[in-house]
């Protein structure tokens, strides 16, 4: 099993659609990339603690390559959108990678060249590619949430 860790402004929707692709096993929303440790949910609102929402991926490599986790990523939201999604504004929104191995930022390095040169996107792609950092897990009533209060 390997992991990876996307941020794509609010978690909630990326974890319904990454929990969807065949090869993924597991997710699990939370914060990475700040300062204060075990945040909070309200304190990460306040784009104080510097943290990402994020949604840490667990999956197969037999089932599921790192580039085609990379292709849904990219697809999944606005990656020119500085700090915000949508309406969702703050840093917290940031779209970011977490790489956890060296081939991983390799490959996130290279995917994010052939996707800001594939003329797809009008603006510069502003998605931050970083090392892997310590995850805080999001409060319960995160995890899953679209599964638990949506109707699809």
């Amino acid at each position: 099993m390997d992991v990876t860790t996307f941020g794509a402004g609010c978690f909630w929707k990326p974890e319904f659609l990454l929990g969807k692709i065949n090869g993924v096993l597991k997710t699990r929303v939370g914060y990475m990339g700040g300062s204060t440790k075990n945040p909070t949910y309200e304190q990460v609102c306040t784009g104080q603690t510097g943290h990402a929402e994020v949604v840490q991926i667990n999956y197969d490599p037999k089932l599921l390559n790192y580039e085609s986790l990379l292709d849904y990523f990219w697809e999944m939201h606005d990656p020119t959108q500085l700090d915000r999604q949508g309406l969702d504004v703050g840093s917290q929104y940031r779209s970011i990678i977490f790489c956890h191995s060296k081939d991983q930022e390799e490959k996130a390095s290279t995917s994010l060249l052939k996707i800001q040169e594939s003329g797809n996107y009008l603006r510069k792609i502003v998605t931050v590619i970083t090392t892997d950092q310590t995850f805080w897990p999001a409060e319960d009533y995160h995890q899953k949430y679209y599964e638990k209060n949506h109707r699809y």
